[in-house]
């Protein structure tokens, strides 16, 4: 079949509707001229990029080289199905910048510092580790634990890391000196499964934290006087998650298939959340990715890290205007 040939095409979205009328076109047409057909034709003010199919086959580069003989001799008019591709491609990861070794089990649980220094990682050796982000290198190795670290969570203003384990038990740590802040916290008679912070905006002192646990309660902890301020037991199986709002509620899920609204000033229960036939197994809040920044603006961000000068106040206030803004 020579490129010369020319062919009558009908273009049809996916549903299988016809697009404009029959188009008498060379085999020789490639992907980028039918593109700007189908854009000429949907009267597209900003042009995208489309996939083309005949027969099911994707049309990689010209009609000459997907469509053959046969097909076209067998047909009057050769359906295109096209469909629209989104105007950003997400490319595949080429390569691994680095590996961070030094974990003697699994690494359970990891999470990024609110401020983008460090990186925290829960194993099953029972040890916290801190990773310098930018040199990728360990910083330090918080040993406390007796069991299994489940889930780590850190205070918003970055200054704090909380740890629960397997053996019921939570810890405090400071992730400038590696050392743990304070007593351990007990009182849960189940695995820790869950760790929120109340959020920068509302205390600036990050003082209280909110902790999940296999016993079917959460409590909520004072971390400087190291005290359990109250518990919070309406759930009927295991706690799977818990997170603190920008709005002063707590929010729990469980498997006993029901969502737990909380007050978090007094621990009164607001709302019961039903429906699920089976475990509830994890939350997410629409202000999860502010809260957990806390004062700190990705946008801001320097490629070589900055010491926090400000003090707690302006923290708070920081990480309350960036609060408002995204709600």
């Amino acid at each position: 079949m020579e490129e010369s040939t020319v062919i009558s095409v009908q273009f049809k979205n996916e549903a299988g509707e016809a697009t404009g009328a029959p188009l008498d076109l060379p085999v020789s047409t490639d992907v980028g001229k039918l593109t700007m057909i189908c854009n000429s034709l949907l009267q597209k003010e900003t042009p995208v990029p489309f996939l083309f199919f005949v027969n099911d086959v994707q049309i990689r580069d010209s009609l000459h080289t997907t469509v053959d003989k046969k097909t076209i001799e067998g047909e009057n008019i050769l359906e295109i199905v096209y469909a629209e591709q989104s105007v950003f491609r997400v490319r595949p990861v080429t390569r691994c910048t680095s590996s961070l070794p030094g974990h003697a089990e699994a690494v359970i649980s990891a999470s990024f510092s609110p401020d983008g220094r460090y990186l925290a990682s829960g194993s099953g050796d029972t040890t916290v580790r801190l990773w310098d982000v930018n040199t990728e290198t360990p910083q330090y190795t918080c040993k406390g634990h007796r069991h299994w670290v489940l889930c780590i969570a850190w205070a918003p203003n970055g200054m704090k890391l909380a740890s629960g384990c397997k053996n019921c038990q939570i810890c405090i740590w400071d992730p400038v000196s590696g050392k743990q802040l304070g007593r351990t916290l007990t009182g849960h008679k189940g695995w820790i499964t869950s760790i929120s912070w109340e959020p920068l905006h509302l205390n600036a002192e990050c003082r209280r934290i909110a902790s999940a646990s296999k016993d079917c309660t959460v409590k909520i902890w004072d971390i400087i006087m190291g005290q359990l301020l109250y518990t919070l037991s309406s759930h009927t199986a295991s706690v799977t998650c818990v997170k603190w709002g920008g709005s002063g509620l707590i929010y729990s899920s469980s498997q006993d298939r029901t969502i737990k609204v909380f007050r978090a000033s007094d621990g009164v229960l607001c709302r019961t959340l039903q429906g699920h036939g089976h475990w509830v197994n994890t939350l997410a809040l629409n202000s999860d990715y502010i809260l957990r920044t806390g004062p700190f603006d990705p946008r801001q961000a320097d490629h070589v890290y900055q010491e926090v000068t400000e003090t707690p106040k302006q923290l708070s206030e920081m990480a309350f205007k960036l609060y408002t803004a995204a709600m």
